[in-house]
């Protein structure tokens, strides 16, 4: 067996695990304890599937996932149809969550250091900025290559201040298996569970995938097991910090800040630190990967070169709208919101074009899925409609 290399799926890990999907791990085991753990399992397995089968499709054409959505029509108006679709469902929902991810990084960094004025003596608070200076310098001076390496090191601390943290909290650990294999479910509990799936498999990060895979020298094997193992490393993460939140089930806790400042009575400054540090790290992570993701597909449907100074504009662009709208009153938790409702609408749509390109042969190259393949995508892809119509549901 070949050495493990960190592949390209560690960036669609440092992608979903962002203030989202933090924010809802602790509603859910605030409110549920252990009970919805398995929602979280099956929301991982689902990511799997079609994260590995959006790589399988960019590995063997060699083009990313707007560039094959847009070979599925010759005309030329069709062409500009779906390319104004694409550019705009995907920046406007990452510009959505790009200021949920830089909100989310505030709240960390300010429980971390909750005594300093970030005001610096005048009545502007640059803490915004200084977060947006930090991912915009990073977007600029590193390649995408460069990019992978840092957010493997920050996924990696995340991942460990999560785990040390659930660990302090001393959990239950039958009530962990029984919750996590034994699945119970109220329709009362219909709209956390539903939040809980939509907010793992995010459209995005299928273009942020595929864009990464086409430029790589891994194997499908290797693929796979990149897939595997980040999209894995992500869901150990989301069920500790839902383990976390279960020791205060019951509680009024509506932020992962909150949920920091509530352990440590009971568990010691220490459990405050690291749920601070894992949100700071999480907002940071995905800051970075919804601007490169937004930057990948308009590059693809103007056939400009990745990393390109268009590359680095769009990425630009993405980062200060979500810079703008989190130093505006609105609350962080009111951002992701509307993040996730996008989410929901696009999905189905993501969905349908991953099943049309899978089934073509000649693109796949004799490598087309079978039929075992194709009715466990045309599930999910039933499974994604019904999130799209919660999402509409929440709007309406």
């Amino acid at each position: 067996m070949s050495k493990f290399r960190g592949g390209p799926a560690f960036m669609v890990t440092a992608a979903f695990i962002g203030p989202g999907t933090i924010t809802l791990c602790v509603l859910a085991g605030v409110q549920h304890g252990f009970s919805l753990l398995w929602a979280m399992v099956l929301s991982i397995l689902i990511t799997m599937i079609i994260q590995n089968t959006t790589a399988r499709i960019s590995l063997t054409t060699g083009q990313g996932l707007a560039e094959n959505v847009l070979a599925q029509t010759r005309h030329p108006f069709g062409k500009i149809l779906l390319a104004i679709l694409l550019i705009s469902a995907i920046f406007i929902g990452n510009a959505a969550y790009e200021a949920g991810n830089i909100s989310g990084a505030l709240i960390g960094l300010e429980a971390l250091m909750p005594s300093m004025d970030y005001t610096f003596g005048s009545s502007m608070d640059f803490l915004p900025l200084l977060v947006g200076g930090l991912v915009g310098s990073l977007i600029l001076l590193g390649s995408p290559t460069q990019l992978k390496k840092v957010l493997i090191g920050i996924v990696l601390l995340m991942s460990l201040s999560f785990f040390v943290t659930a660990i302090l909290t001393q959990p239950n650990i039958s009530g962990i298996m029984k919750g996590m294999f034994l699945p119970t479910f109220h329709l009362q509990d219909t709209l956390i569970i539903v939040g809980l799936l939509g907010t793992t498999v995010v459209p995005y990060n299928l273009f942020l995938h595929a864009a990464l895979v086409k430029d790589t020298d891994l194997s499908l094997i290797e693929l796979r097991r990149d897939t595997y193992i980040a999209v894995g490393l992500g869901g150990l993460v989301s069920l500790s910090i839902m383990i976390c939140a279960a020791a205060l089930q019951g509680q009024t806790i509506e932020t992962v800040a909150d949920l920091g400042l509530s352990l440590a009575p009971l568990y010691g400054r220490f459990a405050t630190v690291l749920m601070s540090l894992g949100l700071f790290a999480a907002g940071i992570t995905s800051a970075i990967t919804a601007p490169m993701a937004a930057a990948f597909v308009v590059c693809e449907c103007f056939g400009w070169r990745n990393n390109s100074y268009g590359y680095k504009l769009v990425a630009l662009l993405v980062l200060g709208v979500g810079v703008v709208f989190s130093s505006l009153s609105l609350k962080p938790i009111e951002i992701i919101r509307f993040a996730q409702i996008a989410n929901g609408i696009l999905l189905p749509v993501v969905g349908f074009f991953i099943l049309l390109l899978v089934n073509n042969r000649s693109m796949m190259r004799g490598k087309a899925i079978g039929i075992g393949g194709n009715i466990l995508l045309i599930c999910i892809e039933l499974f994604f409609l019904f999130l799209g119509i919660k999402s509409l549901g929440l709007i309406f």
